[in-house]
């Protein structure tokens, strides 16, 4: 691998996780079309879609946990929340990381170009009242949510992702947890999805070992400075900032897709 392979990866992998840490996600719905366009436009590799995903799962594994241990302290990790939805987005990643070698490129791109999309529209959809609630005393439907997050998994895992860009809307919209509670626990939800989508990935032989080290020592680095910017940042903004990326990201892998 190029000294300027390297380079613009660790780049990649420094704006991906610092965006990642500050908006509760494992990173991959901004890493994988950067990842895929990127390299090959500047002449430096051609990474295949499934090479892609591989490494963006294994950079969100690391991504997410950096900015879990910023936000442990100050009440914001719902730890029942994450139990439910943790667990089960993490049986549903590990399914989807392995069965993901039976699709073609072009499936794994229009499963993430599915999931860009609908994380847009939920995403645009007004939500009131949300952090106006105490955080000790939010509730939520166990049962919903971890059927919800188990079918997050399964589409996150073909596409190397960690599921965060699709679980906070989920988690804002249908379970009314507040913002900021939200970016935290969808932190430690994606780390455990992670586990599951890098295992099923590593057992299947996906993961390019040298480009996901490099965007791996980018993410510890950026991951928690992202999410100290966070944690300050207004929560009105940190969703307005969401939604523009994933609109971004949906619009250019469905230009690609069609």
């Amino acid at each position: 691998m190029s000294m300027a392979l390297m380079i613009t990866l660790f780049l990649i992998g420094l704006a991906g996780s610092f965006i990642s840490g500050m908006l509760g996600i494992g990173g991959a719905i901004i890493n994988y079309p950067m990842l895929l366009y990127i390299p090959a436009l500047l002449g430096l590799a051609s990474f295949t879609p499934h090479d892609v995903s591989g490494i963006s799962t294994v950079q969100a594994l690391f991504a997410s946990i950096s900015g879990v241990l910023i936000y442990r302290k100050g009440g914001y990790l719902n730890k029942r929340l994450i139990l439910y939805m943790g667990v089960s987005v993490l049986a549903g990643s590990f399914l989807g990381g392995f069965g993901s070698r039976l699709m073609s490129e072009a499936g794994v791109n229009i499963v993430y170009g599915i999931l860009a999309l609908l994380a847009v529209v939920m995403m645009l959809i007004p939500k009131k009242g949300l952090d106006e609630q105490d955080l000790t005393a939010v509730v939520f439907n166990k049962w919903l949510a971890s059927a919800l997050a188990f079918a997050v998994g399964i589409a996150a895992g073909i596409v190397g992702a960690g599921g965060a860009f699709l679980m906070v809307p989920i988690m804002l919209l249908i379970l009314k947890i507040p913002t900021r509670m939200t970016i935290a626990s969808s932190l430690a939800i994606t780390f455990l999805s992670s586990i599951g989508s890098t295992a099923g990935k590593l057992a299947t032989g996906q993961v390019l070992f040298l480009p996901a080290l490099v965007v791996v020592i980018a993410s510890l680095i950026a991951s928690p400075l992202g999410a100290m910017t966070g944690r300050r940042a207004n929560t009105k903004v940190l969703q307005v900032i969401l939604s523009v990326l994933i609109f971004i990201t949906a619009v250019k892998i469905w230009l690609d897709i069609l």
